[in-house]
């Protein structure tokens, strides 16, 4: 059956990666695995496909999932992230295990968002069990160590905190309407939509101040000074203490350098609840590692247990690098005696070479062709 034009397409936002792309997309995939192994997290699989009530997002975000029904008319999703995935898998399966857990995932996530990307590759990591703030660190350390290890130049990392923008809301006093369009503005960095926000409404001086400087406090320790100086709070102070510990045992890891606080920063799904991070590279526009802490999820699960972790979105850094010319094989093996140069391709395979048989009778200069046409740097007749 001749195919439509529609079917020699894919859908908005999906990517075909070719062989040199998916090389580089796996040595990526397999540098970042292998260091989260090395900081003791063991990789897990959760289905593409989940019950819609495992992964269903924020309201607002409800039409990004990419949704289904099955033969008994349950509503399926495939998973937008990772995390409440994980929580389901925690809850239901690992629940004997010795707290706190360390695991790690990379596999792909469908959101029918952006036009441009709908389909990411992501590698990430869960810490649960812990509500220590050495656990928060290790969590960005690794995040900032990830990128470290792909080799990426000039990244930069924003460190908050959702309690303090919670504490501040709450300690203002701000009507709902308008504490839900302040975050849903600052979480968009609408600068200009804040401003406007704050300016429209009557508000006393101090909290008209607050609310304008708080998307700018960005930079070192002494932003976190400032906030205290604005609340009594025990709630803020907490969180703006504990924050400052993260970011001084970010310079114990040895990774303080690319790391600013920041608390103009919100994440995007309303279940974190503690420390927040963003990694940046120049040439992305978005973020591309993306975590915190989020300690109520797992009792939408039954099973109370505090967490924190972060996902990179592999597929956006793959423009960052050079093209990746993997080669189709070491060696090209030809011959007119069919069954010795199966078994010569066998031998030389089972030494651990990239072996490509020749197809049929060829002559030694056909095959030295076509060796050079696929990039094949040896060639062998038997």
């Amino acid at each position: 059956m001749q195919r439509s034009a529609l079917g020699l397409r894919v859908p908005m936002g999906m990517h075909d990666l070719l062989p040199d792309e998916m090389a580089l997309l796996e040595h990526l995939e397999r540098q970042t695995l292998d260091l989260f192994s090395r900081w003791a997290y063991r990789r897990i699989q959760t289905p593409a496909l989940e019950y819609a009530a495992c992964v269903q997002p924020d309201v607002d975000r409800e039409d990004q999932l990419y949704k289904f029904f099955d033969r008994q008319g349950r509503i399926l999703a495939l998973r937008p992230e990772f995390t409440p995935s994980i929580a389901r898998l925690v809850s239901t399966r690992l629940r004997a295990s010795q707290p706190p857990l360390r695991l790690c995932y990379g596999a792909d996530v469908f959101r029918n968002s952006t036009p441009h990307f709908r389909e990411f590759r992501q590698v990430g990591v869960e810490l649960v069990g812990s509500a220590e703030i050495i656990a928060d660190a290790e969590v960005v350390a690794l995040a900032i160590k990830s990128l470290e290890q792909l080799d990426i130049k000039d990244f930069q990392f924003n460190l908050g905190h959702m309690g303090i923008f919670a504490g501040l809301m709450r300690d203002l006093a701000l009507p709902p309407g308008l504490r839900e369009g302040i975050e849903e503005k600052l979480a968009r960095k609408d600068m200009v939509g804040i401003e406007s926000l704050v300016l429209q409404n009557d508000l006393p001086e101090r909290t008209q101040d607050i609310l304008l400087k708080l998307p700018h406090l960005h930079g070192g320790e002494e932003i976190l000074d400032e906030v205290l100086g604005w609340s009594e709070d025990s709630g803020i102070r907490a969180a703006t203490e504990g924050l400052r510990q993260v970011y001084r045992y970010l310079r114990d890891f040895g990774v303080q350098r690319p790391v600013a606080l920041d608390l103009g920063i919100l994440r995007g799904f309303s279940y974190y609840t503690g420390v927040i991070f963003e990694g940046y590279v120049p040439g992305v526009g978005f973020p591309v590692a993306e975590g915190g802490r989020y300690d109520s999820l797992y009792a939408d699960f039954g099973y109370n247990q505090p967490a924190t972790g972060f996902a990179i979105h592999l597929g956006s850094l793959l423009g960052l690098f050079p093209v990746w010319e993997s080669g189709e094989a070491d060696i090209l093996v030809f011959g007119r005696d069919v069954p010795k140069v199966i078994r010569r391709c066998l031998e030389l395979r089972g030494q651990g070479k990239r072996v490509e048989m020749a197809l049929g009778p060829v002559t030694r200069t056909e095959a030295g062709n076509l060796a050079e046409k696929k990039g094949i740097a040896l060639v062998e007749k038997v």
